[in-house]
């Protein structure tokens, strides 16, 4: 198994995500960005329906494509409100410049941490 610098990916903002359709079956790729809070990687969007959100509840295993790799995880859904909190809150990440409410961000957003083997 290739040995991957997860402290050299996390620097890169812009990933791309697979997930698995739902519905159709097929793998679905979409660029996003990820995060990194607390050693955690985390993807996360603003309050709405995402249909990566729904692929990764279906089919949790997600591909992150970063920097020329191709990594194979787990997507768990992310519910602890105060880690949530840190997420949005984290000076790191942004959240602070959207216009949805702190408070709309920690309830409603989809949001999954990405555990990789190794």
């Amino acid at each position: 198994m290739m040995s991957v610098d997860f402290d050299r990916v996390a620097r890169f903002r812009t990933i791309d995500l697979t997930t698995i359709g739902r519905t159709s079956g097929l793998p679905t790729r979409i660029e996003i960005w990820w995060f990194r809070v607390d050693g955690r990687f985390i993807i996360t969007g603003t309050p709405g329906r995402r249909d990566w959100y729904a692929n990764a509840l279906a089919d949790p295993s997600v591909t992150i494509h970063v920097d020329g790799l191709d990594l194979v995880g787990v997507a768990h859904p992310v519910v602890d409100r105060e880690f949530r909190m840190r997420v949005f809150t984290h000076p790191d990440t942004g959240w602070y410049a959207t216009e949805a409410s702190l408070h709309d961000l920690v309830e409603a957003s989809p949001m999954i941490e990405v555990q990789f083997d190794a």
